[in-house]
């Protein structure tokens, strides 16, 4: 354990000890723990621990087709899950659609708005006037009654239908190679965006970065293979591979663009 450990960056370290408790817990009890829901790198290192252990199994569910954000079930090796065992539902939201038109970060920002903590609830989908989220079953009740506007529009929001359609994910990644001096956030930024170092770096200093979901002002973290960058208003970069070093020593990357959506 103290070897894959050492694979991860000191900040993480609070919550691999988080892990290793709920793994102990499952072990100890013999019964399933299920965990509020978890960005792609939270996933991993809960993955890559419980892998350890031969009589442990990991799940995961976030409902969306290509959810994002998911609750784990971390169980005995004998166990089944069904996905009412992960106890999530979907809700919609009505509003006056002629009027006015919801965004990403507006849904995001209502539901911290009423008290919820941002791994109470996955994925959020918009798509013509449309808007759907996934939310853990135990606040299910809290959330219809509190939520009731998104800034000055008023809103309503119920569970869905099961027999309604989910909203698709269609982003695409756009993969690329470039050659970047350091691993530093600063430069990889700048270089895969094609923006000056200066300007990537006042995005980073902003606090306008983040670095598998966690924001990073620093500009000279480094980053790893894996790394999820997302710079406000340039989408999402993923590094993909890093391909060893050209003869003028700069390293090759194998990149990965979700294009911002307008």
């Amino acid at each position: 354990m103290e070897h894959l450990i050492q694979h991860f960056r000191k900040d993480e370290q609070p919550f691999i000890e988080q892990v290793i408790g709920w793994q102990r817990e499952v072990e100890d009890r013999y019964a399933p723990k299920l965990t509020d829901f978890l960005d792609p790198r939270q996933r991993f290192i809960v993955e890559s621990i419980v892998q350890q252990s031969d009589d442990l199994h990991v799940f995961t569910e976030g409902i969306f087709e290509e959810a994002e954000r998911k609750r784990m079930l971390i169980a005995p090796s004998y166990y089944e899950p069904a996905e009412a065992d992960f106890q999530i539902v979907v809700y919609s939201l009505n509003y006056p659609t002629k009027f006015v038109q919801l965004r990403h970060p507006d849904v995001l920002g209502a539901l911290l708005s009423i008290g919820l903590d941002r791994s109470k609830f996955g994925d959020i989908r918009l798509a013509d006037n449309t808007v759907q989220f996934a939310i853990a079953s135990e606040i299910s009740d809290y959330v219809r009654a509190n939520l009731t506007s998104i800034g000055k529009v008023k809103v309503s929001a119920e569970e869905m239908d099961p027999t309604t359609p989910f909203i698709q994910n269609e982003e695409q990644w756009v993969e690329s190679s470039h050659t970047v001096s350091s691993m530093r956030l600063d430069v990889v930024l700048a270089t895969i965006v094609n923006i000056s170092r200066q300007k990537s770096q006042s995005l980073i200093n902003a606090g306008k970065v983040k670095v598998n979901w966690t924001v990073r002002e620093a500009v000279a973290f480094e980053l790893q293979e894996g790394d999820i960058i997302s710079a406000r208003g340039y989408g999402r970069l993923k590094v993909i591979l890093t391909e060893g070093r050209t003869k003028k020593d700069k390293i090759r990357l194998q990149v990965g663009r979700l294009e911002q959506k307008v």
